[in-house]
């Protein structure tokens, strides 16, 4: 039974505490709901507040998920067995047979050392005319008689064939002593004198047709004279037309400029390969170099695309990397519509809310599921977070009674929590300024400019003011990068902020938003403690007007 398919629920890049907590509470949801295996992931780093809140309610960090592009993995991977470089081309050709499979590969402990493919085994019995081969490709003689059908009447099987011709002893004794020399293997039938004359001769091996009895005066000398004796029931031109079939694989494979491809290839980034070269099967392998299966071409016609449900965000700039080669089928959000298209009707939940986490409550009560303790826990603190213990103009009476009821479940008093929890957040000593500045940092188009806005909040009105420089240096080094940079430092306790801003026309937009006031790179903004509802907005309109 093939395993069901994992259902990513994945936050923005630059997460903050709602878009992690969302993203485990709403696959906890889908979950005990039954309806699919879902999994949390997060498309960016945590930042101090997330750690905190995850720490305090024993909830693991969800697993990175940089890219949702289909990769190799995401694709059917041919589970062929592989073959080693000692596989007679006989052996090979069978299993290739039995497989219906064009291509096998060789490995040697995992390691891939080369690939067969029947245009190598043709080309093997079509174009090699050297009566050498058995020798010059070490073949053992344990895949002559495997390929003969053959039974080692005298000699160890396992022994190797390293020098001699392979020849036909149909001649009489006296001109077959002309042309045999020492380590031949010569394919004979039942004459005494000829198989007599092998062994004076130094041949390494003798081949008796037909299943006929071999004396026990030949089996004694050959014995003697070290030459290996088998009998096959095949007659001579059987015999003589399959004997170079058991030479090795190893000796015919291709070994130089192998293609192949990792589990963790994203098929866009492999398809210009797939186009130049025309193989049908291509060998996988994991990280550590071991060989996984095959990826037939084929496979690449049906390959599914990652799932996912985004949460706390709905605008392609900040969603994660590869989202237009990944399938969205829902979208739980709390911010204004964005600029994301998809190929089919997704369930979109949409409301007017503080956090995404008020909406994910509430769904938990619209399904009648129980929130667990932990999960109370991460929602709560998500609502804390998002509204600034409900001090944002962005909270609304169901943000704070669903933190409420949370908080009951979670066993938490939130005045004492939130403290903490931004305390915890607002420590910034240890991190350097490119770290701050995307600890929540959002990209946004409009009016033709390319923008970002990053926003920090602290209880410290000193950190904050000793961060504004730091922040500013780093932003003039990066501005060439963008239109123009924004970043909101944010004190909660006084519900104000400082905004510093880079980039041409930064200035203008900056003063026709907000009439006029700034000073250098940088101006106060009393009463602005929202990105979305109070700053956003205005920046647009101040774009409006200057643009």
């Amino acid at each position: 039974m093939q395993k069901e398919k994992t259902v990513y629920v994945i936050g923005h890049k630059n997460p903050d505490t709602d878009s992690i907590c969302s993203a485990i509470a709403y696959a906890e949801l889908k979950n005990t709901l039954g309806e699919g295996n879902f999994a949390p992931k997060r498309a960016g780093e945590i930042n101090n507040e997330t750690k905190f809140v995850l720490e305090c309610f024993g909830v693991e960090e969800p697993g990175f998920l940089g890219h949702v592009g289909t990769q190799v993995q995401d694709v059917t991977i041919k589970s062929t067995p592989p073959i080693s470089r000692g596989f007679s081309l006989k052996k090979a050709w069978n299993t290739m047979r039995d497989l219906g499979d064009a291509t096998m590969p060789v490995v040697q402990e995992g390691k891939l050392e080369g690939i067969i493919s029947v245009k190598d085994i043709a080309t093997a019995n079509m174009d090699v005319y050297e009566t050498h081969i058995l020798a010059m490709s070490h073949t053992s003689y344990t895949n002559i008689l495997d390929t003969i059908d053959g039974i080692m009447v005298v000699g160890d099987a396992s022994d190797i064939v390293t020098k001699g011709k392979i020849l036909i002893g149909a001649a009489n004794p006296d001109l077959l002593e002309s042309y045999i020399d020492a380590g031949d293997i010569v394919i004979t039938g039942n004459r005494f004198e000829n198989q007599l004359c092998c062994i004076e001769m130094k041949a390494g091996c003798i081949v008796v047709c037909m299943g006929a009895p071999i004396s026990k005066t030949i089996q004694k000398l050959a014995e003697e004279n070290n030459c290996k004796v088998i009998s096959t029931p095949h007659d001579t031109y059987m015999a003589a037309r399959l004997i170079n079939q058991s030479t090795p694989v190893g000796y015919f494979m291709r070994k130089e400029g192998l293609v192949s491809f990792h589990k963790d290839d994203f098929i866009s980034d492999i398809k210009s390969v797939l186009a130049k070269i025309r193989h049908r099967d291509f060998p996988v392998l994991d990280r550590d170099g071991n060989y996984c299966g095959m990826l037939s071409r084929r496979s690449l016609l049906d390959m599914e695309k990652k799932k996912l449900i985004l949460v706390d965000h709905n605008e392609k700039t900040q969603a994660v990397e590869g989202i237009d080669e990944a399938e969205i089928i829902e979208i739980i959000d709390h911010h204004r519509l964005g600029n994301l298209e998809t190929a089919m009707p997704v369930y979109f939940r949409n409301q007017p809310v503080g956090c995404t986490a008020t909406i994910i409550y509430g769904m938990y009560l619209e399904n009648g599921v129980t929130v667990p303790k932990a999960i109370a826990g991460l929602l709560c603190s998500a609502i804390v977070s998002d509204t600034l213990m409900f001090r944002s103009p962005t909270c609304t009476e169901k943000d704070r009674a669903a933190a409420e009821a949370l908080a009951k479940i979670a066993d938490i008093e939130i005045q004492d929590y939130a403290e903490k929890m931004f305390r915890a957040g607002s420590f910034l000593g240890d991190k350097a300024p490119q770290e701050i500045f995307y600890q929540d940092f959002k990209k946004f188009s409009s009016n033709g400019l390319t923008f970002g806005i990053g926003q920090i909040s602290s209880l410290d009105q000193e950190e904050l003011s000793l961060l504004r420089p730091k922040i500013t240096e780093y932003m003039e080094s990066i501005q060439g990068d963008w239109d123009i940079l924004f970043f909101l430092l944010t004190n909660i306790l006084t519900e104000s902020s400082e905004l510093v801003f880079v980039g041409e026309k930064a200035k203008e937009i900056v003063d026709a938003a907000f009439c006029g006031r700034t000073e250098n790179t940088w101006i106060s903004l009393p009463g602005v403690i929202s990105r979305k509802k109070q700053f956003v907005p205005k920046i647009l309109n101040g774009m409006q007007q200057v643009l």
